[in-house]
């Protein structure tokens, strides 16, 4: 038996009514949970909160820029702290060395000590030359087999010989050394010192690098006080970090600032002697220099090479 069924309702009878609606939340997944989460940024000095984050501009540099001029202030003053504190370390570290390499200048005896007390006052001394003639000898026997007279750069092919190849590296040689030899004026007796320190001190250094002040490539002999090292390193390579002491005149720092390679900040005034160390005194003594030449080069800069990896 069929049975009318009334649909709709009183109001409107082509509406059929289906009792009441239920909304049921979905709970969020893990990756809206991080990403309610990264809108809230916490760190010591601040509290970043939703859209702020988003309204901080990442500076506009190039990729040679200096990041002196990008990073706060406070950042660089513990950079430099820190820094200064590891190199002191360092310095430290090797205090046994500098005492043996202080004593064995001074034996050279190239130094007049006025002020004998013994055995007896105003005695005189003689130091046997024999530590610097050694020296000396060892310096002219090197020079000759570093520096020899068409040039110290010979090439070498490594893989299939072609003419290609060897035209190529005469073409190299060539050039490298008419390079070293004409253009490069200070490579000589960069040199020349460097052979006289390096039986004295058991090492030393030179330094290739692009002068911006000359606009061309130089070597520079670095003597080994002025390397600084940790003394438990076995080689520069695998050395945490490498630092060049640099004494500088106010005329050269100002170069430096004018091309761009050192930042433009205020040079406080130093006396010669506050960062000097007793190697450093022993050689002026040795080559005599007055008071005004000491005074000329009176900037002590530090230029190290490390890596940083701890958050700042």
């Amino acid at each position: 038996m069929a049975v009318d069924k009334q649909l709709g309702t009183e109001d409107n009878p082509d509406i059929m009514e289906q009792g009441q609606s239920v909304v049921v939340e979905q709970e969020p997944t893990r990756q809206e949970l991080i990403s309610d989460a990264a809108q809230i940024l916490v760190n010591e000095d601040e509290v970043l909160v939703g859209d702020e984050l988003l309204e901080q501009p990442m500076p506009q540099m190039d990729f040679n820029s200096n990041l002196v001029e990008f990073i706060d202030d406070s950042i660089l003053t513990k950079i430099a702290s820190d820094l200064m504190s590891s190199v002191e370390s360092d310095k430290q570290s090797r205090s046994e060395w500098e005492k043996t390499y202080k004593e064995g200048l001074e034996y050279l005896g190239m130094k007049f000590d006025e002020q004998r007390s013994q055995p007896f006052e105003g005695s005189s001394g003689v130091v046997h030359p024999l530590l610097a003639e050694a020296v000396t000898q060892f310096q002219a026997q090197s020079y000759k087999e570093m520096l020899p007279a068409k040039g110290p750069v010979k090439t070498e092919i490594i893989g299939a010989r072609t003419i290609e190849t060897e035209s190529q590296a005469e073409r190299v040689q060539a050039f490298m050394n008419y390079y070293i030899m004409n253009v490069m004026k200070e490579y000589d007796p960069e040199l020349d010192m460097l052979l006289f320190y390096l039986p004295l001190a058991g090492s030393a250094f030179k330094k290739v690098y692009f002068d911006f002040v000359t606009n061309k490539a130089v070597s520079k002999f670095i003597p080994p006080e002025d390397l600084i090292v940790p003394y438990e390193a076995s080689d520069i390579y695998s050395a945490e970090r490498i630092t060049h002491a640099i004494s500088m005149s106010l005329n050269e720092v100002k170069k430096q600032q004018i091309t761009g390679f050192y930042a433009d900040v205020d040079i406080p005034e130093t006396d010669y002697g506050e960062d000097t160390s007793d190697i450093e005194s022993t050689i002026d003594d040795t080559r005599r220099f007055s008071k005004l030449q000491r005074r000329q080069k009176q900037n002590h800069i530090r230029n190290t090479h490390c890596f940083r990896h701890r958050r700042i």
